[in-house]
């Protein structure tokens, strides 16, 4: 008895040691980090600039592929049926990883398919019109929109995008009417809102502030408490009329639930080794972007944080009762 008991103990490393042993020597190969929204826009871009130092840390290459369509739920859903080992990571915000779920029937659950790993940026947002509108602030842009109630259009990457979420937050605070309209991204309804295709949109000044700072589109205010660090010169929503319009836009990495928590431990280092590089924390600011406090770089962070997001960004969505196909 003692011999058979002796024998089954000892197999039982053998049985665990593949899974450990993957873990160990991940990563061997490269990585994929999926982009649910179009290239060129502010996720597209901040993932690229994270990419070359996380190469470095890990040891492997880091592609970028921007897989877009049905606000996110195409690129997210290709993950969420990928092996959980770590070598396909989805990257995401409050469009792709809160609301999605409220405005369409998916295939995945956002909380229960998906692992967190890190919050790598968080940003303000500008309210922005087009360059020909005849307002030079947003008490008077506010005042035009009122005189004409359902006419005006604002831009933005698709029902339940952070664009999108956002508008219906400005419009409940300041009793106004406006059409919005879906595009495959952030980048493609900026380039309307340039051609005054679209009266206004409200977008993160990692997509749009070099447009503001060149003088082809006005940024009437900025929706955070405090005014932008790289644009001093543009108003709060508090000062400029539309007093509490303050939204934030995060961004995170999430893998396959069930991915080895070692290899989500090495993953959200080699984001946290990457947000300490000058290069990056430079370019983040050129961009508008903040980096989260080291205490909310942690995967248990961020999961306790979603959980949060759901809860007050869903019931808003809902009242909505807007839904895409």
């Amino acid at each position: 008895m003692r011999r058979r008991a002796f024998l089954r103990t000892a197999t039982l490393p053998l049985i665990v040691a593949p899974a450990v042993a993957r873990a160990q020597s991940f990563p061997n190969r490269p990585l994929t980090i999926i982009v649910p929204f179009s290239a060129g826009g502010p996720l597209d871009t901040l993932c690229r600039i994270l990419a070359e130092p996380m190469q470095a840390s890990l040891g492997q290459s880091v592609v970028i592929e921007d897989v877009t369509g049905a606000g996110g739920a195409i690129g997210i859903t290709r993950v969420a049926r990928s092996t959980p080992d770590g070598y396909t990571l989805i990257s995401g915000n409050q469009g792709s990883h809160i609301t999605l779920g409220a405005m369409q029937q998916v295939s995945f659950d956002l909380e229960r398919d998906f692992a967190p790993i890190v919050m790598f940026a968080t940003t303000s947002q500008l309210v922005l019109v087009r360059k020909s509108l005849d307002v030079s602030n947003l008490r008077e842009f506010l005042a035009w929109v009122k005189a004409n109630p359902g006419k005006v259009t604002d831009g933005g990457g698709g029902y339940g995008t952070v664009a999108h979420t956002s508008l219906l937050f400005f419009q409940q605070l300041s009793g106004t009417n406006i059409h919005f309209v879906p595009y495959r991204g952030a980048s493609a309804a900026l380039q309307d809102l340039l051609a005054g295709q679209i009266d206004m949109m409200i977008d993160q000044p990692s997509n749009s502030l070099p447009h503001v700072q060149a003088g082809k589109v006005k940024a009437l205010a900025v929706t955070a408490p405090t005014r932008l660090a790289a644009a001093p010169d543009i108003p709060t929503a508090d000062e400029a009329g539309l007093p509490g319009f303050h939204t934030s836009i995060w961004q995170a990495l999430w893998a396959p639930r069930g991915t080895p928590e070692p290899v989500i431990e090495t993953l959200n280092k080699a984001v946290r080794d990457a947000l300490l590089d000058p290069k990056v924390k430079q370019r983040f600011v050129d961009l508008g972007q903040e980096i989260p406090p080291t205490e909310q770089q942690t995967a248990r962070w961020l999961a306790d944080f979603q959980k949060t997001e759901i809860d007050k960004w869903v019931p808003l969505v809902k009242a909505a009762k807007v839904k895409t196909d």
